[in-house]
């Protein structure tokens, strides 16, 4: 054993590493953006499994594999697995003719204390018969798991680097391609520190593996705000293929040409922290993915995984998250749990479907529009040349001003799950299409493609699409579940016909005027209509720079759909082309019919009553509180979170339902808002209610967060109270109520 390979320390390791950083080594012009011109690998996507007790399981498996048509299967083998169901499923993966990569690696217990005598024995034992009986069959071996992850695989760097020499020994000894040494996330520290080392001692492996998660970002086309911080992500831009390209690079700057994503995946419970819909964002963003990794032109490989698994996986195993093994996955799929007649293929394995039929034997050609909210890259295959087209979360992109007409009269449009797209589909949203035409056909691209500015949409209303109006020198939007639907609401709520009613016959009268009207799909329902009709000088200045109140109360709406946030179902907005008195639009919304709002509840508790409706204040308290955190956890500042605008639906046993409503100044983030922002909504929320009750509603909803009350929070809430009423005395409505009084005398 090489004394001072076995004896390299952290500090040296890290040292290597900042000179390789601070000589330009992580430098590439342009790096964010796709390399263009190059052949896909034929073996380019493949799926990690596992198997379990029942060798029904393997037939199921085998048959889930056809029907996806994919061939590279990646394995986790360990000392329990030589003699268990895995050993009996690698041999029907072998037998079928699926290309198998399998990854070796000691039990935690074992990676720990490498450097005992016993344990590097046993290690030496396992190899040489898992080996010596699979080796030759085997397309490649990994050797090695989340070595960068010492809580989940045991490694310290010492016993990783004397688990490497032996494995490495052991796997060229038999002329098979050797693949490592898999570290977790994009943290190329390691990727050089570790390379570093192993060229030193001619240790390299074939190809340098990596676990290139991009999931932190909650997009696979985001810049990571961890690198360097939200500030700088757009300065040094790294997004997904950036990551690729500079692991690439170093992995041949110390003698590996190829480079491989060992596994990532999108958990759907995480996307559900922000989002409705997880199992569709999940096979959303497993082709985004992809596909970005297929552009970049820098991996041999990049695998998913776990294949079968109810976070993760292609295939849904029936448990739930609490039943989700102690250990990782990513750092060993042990097997496939669950029950396999509960078993349910999600989404995400018919868009892998879809991606496999048109990444095979590919060619990627180059970008039409990347890195701006809108997606576009050009490939070719076999059968056709395509585009496969998404915009990042929420955004739209109308076709007509991406293509030419004939261009998109000739092309077949896909959906990501593989199914012919109709007429009505006019748009590129977050849900990725193919557009195909043949070899020969030339596209016509416009000018600047781009999405629509200033416009949200959610791409997952059930039973519902979106219809573009543009007609009488009116544009907007019409959600209906048909075009049936939608010319019906056209016809009875077209905007050169609705006009205002008196302040009477109005739900609200003031710089907008609220009303409803009969719902044209149901005589029996509502609607409700908003439109400004009264702009104070200052706000019809700054108005003039921001989309129309009605587009701003649309994106707000859907932004709190798209998050399972409580509000009235967005209807249509319309806006007059070329208004200069920023009065012109329409937002049209369904009528929540609620029994209350919040600021009358808390109302009702300031004034000494003890009940509301039969509310106990306790009871408001924490399901508002619960309500407000979950909100703003999901990347929500309403901005204008008042006690009106806060509607409150009773249910059975007390059960309070919110809906949100004045939805045009509601700003998003990306994940949970700011904690100033926080208390800024809850300062408006609380206006009305008392001291005592605003300290308890303070203290459960901080208790949510983690947080105390203090005196620094309650001065917030003061220092709001003083402003209000300094508006209301010597203020706009202050003044108002002056003039009153003056012309009552």
């Amino acid at each position: 054993m090489n004394k001072s390979f076995a004896s390299t320390t952290n500090k040296q390791l890290i040292a290597n590493s900042l000179k390789y950083i601070l000589t330009g080594g992580l430098r590439i012009s342009n790096g964010h953006l796709p390399q263009t011109d190059h052949q896909i690998p034929e073996d380019f996507i493949g799926v990690c499994v596992a198997s379990n007790e029942d060798p029904e399981t393997d037939h199921y498996i085998i048959a889930q594999l056809e029907t996806l048509g994919i061939e590279e299967v990646r394995l986790d083998f360990t000392y329990n697995d030589v003699d268990h169901f895995n050993a009996r499923f690698l041999d029907k993966l072998l037998t079928h003719g699926f290309h198998v990569t399998l990854r070796l690696f000691p039990p935690f217990n074992v990676a720990a204390h490498m450097n005992g005598p016993d344990e590097q024995a046993s290690w030496k034992a396992f190899l040489n018969k898992t080996l010596d009986r699979y080796g030759q069959q085997l397309k490649q071996v990994e050797v090695c798991n989340t070595i960068n992850r010492k809580r989940w695989a045991g490694y310290t760097l010492h016993t990783f680097l004397l688990t490497w020499q032996i494995a490495h020994e052991a796997v060229k000894s038999r002329s098979i391609k050797l693949l490592g040494p898999n570290i977790q996330d994009f943290e190329p520290i390691y990727n050089i520190g570790i390379l570093k080392i192993l060229q030193t001692e001619n240790l390299l492996p074939d190809v340098h593996t990596d676990n290139l998660f991009v999931e932190r970002v909650t997009e696979p086309e985001r810049y990571d705000h961890r690198i360097l911080k939200y500030q700088w992500s757009k300065l040094f831009k790294y997004n997904l293929i950036k990551k690729a390209r500079v692991l690439t690079k170093v992995g041949r700057y110390f003698g590996v040409d190829h480079t491989s994503s060992a596994t990532a995946f999108w958990a759907i419970y995480r996307i559900k922290r922000i989002l409705v819909a997880g199992e569709q964002k999940q096979a959303d963003y497993l082709t985004r993915y992809f596909t970005l990794l297929a552009a970049s032109g820098s991996l041999q490989q990049a695998n998913w995984g776990a294949f079968i698994c109810n976070r993760e996986g292609l295939i849904n195993d029936g448990l739930t998250d609490d039943e989700y093994p102690a250990l990782e996955r990513i750092t060993h799929y042990q097997s496939a749990d669950g029950i396999l007649n509960e078993y349910e293929r999600y989404p995400s394995f018919y868009a892998m479907q879809t991606l496999l039929t048109q990444l095979k034997n590919a060619h990627y050609h180059a970008p039409v529009a990347t890195t701006k909210d809108l997606e576009i890259h050009h490939f070719s295959n076999p059968r056709h040349q395509f585009h496969t087209a998404w915009t990042i979360n929420g955004k739209i992109a109308d076709l007509t001003k991406v293509y030419s007409q004939q261009t998109l009269d000739h092309a077949q449009i896909i959906s990501r799950d593989g199914d012919p797209l109709n007429e009505d589909n006019w748009f590129i949203c977050e849900k990725p299409i193919y557009l195909c035409w043949d070899a020969e056909f030339n596209i016509e691209l416009l000018p600047s493609p781009q999405v629509t500015k200033d416009l949200a949409i959610h791409a997952y209303i059930d039973n519902a699409q979106y219809y573009k109006v543009d007609q009488d020198g009116w544009s907007g939007l019409v959600l209906a579940h048909d075009a049936t639907q939608a010319q019906q609401l056209m016809q009875a709520l077209n905007p050169e016909t609705l006009s205002a009613p008196k302040k009477d016959q109005s739900l609200r009268h003031a710089r907008n005027v609220i009303w409803a009207t009969e719902d044209p799909r149901d005589s029996s329902a509502k609607v409700t209509i908003k439109q400004p009709v009264k702009m104070y000088p200052h706000k019809a200045f700054l108005d003039r720079f921001k989309p129309s109140k009605a587009k701003r109360s649309w994106n707000g709406a859907i932004e709190l759909m798209r998050r399972d946030i409580g509000t009235a179902k967005p209807l249509a907005y319309f806006e007059k082309l070329g208004d200069t008195s920023l009065k012109q639009n329409f937002y049209i919304c369904e009528h929540v019919d609620a029994d209350c709002s919040i600021g009358e509840i808390f109302s009702a508790f300031a004034r000494g009553e003890t009940a509301f409706k039969g509310l106990q204040p306790e009871a408001v308290y924490t399901q508002f509180a619960k309500f407000s955190n979950n909100m703003h956890k999901r990347g929500i500042f309403f901005r204008d979170y008042s006690g009106g605008n806060i509607l409150v639906s009773i249910h059975e046993e007390n059960i309070l339902e919110f809906s949100l409503i004045d939805t045009a100044r509601l700003h998003t983030y990306h994940g949970s808002i700011p904690f100033k922002r926080r208390i800024a909504d809850l300062t408006r929320a609380c206006h009305k209610l008392h001291p005592a009750g605003r300290k308890r509603f303070l203290q459960i909803y901080l208790g949510l967060t983690g947080r105390q009350l203090n005196l620094s929070i309650q001065s917030k809430f003061w220092l709001y109270a003083f402003k209000v009423k300094l508006k209301r005395t010597i203020g706009r409505k202050g003044m108002k109520k002056l003039i009153k009084r003056f012309k009552k005398t």
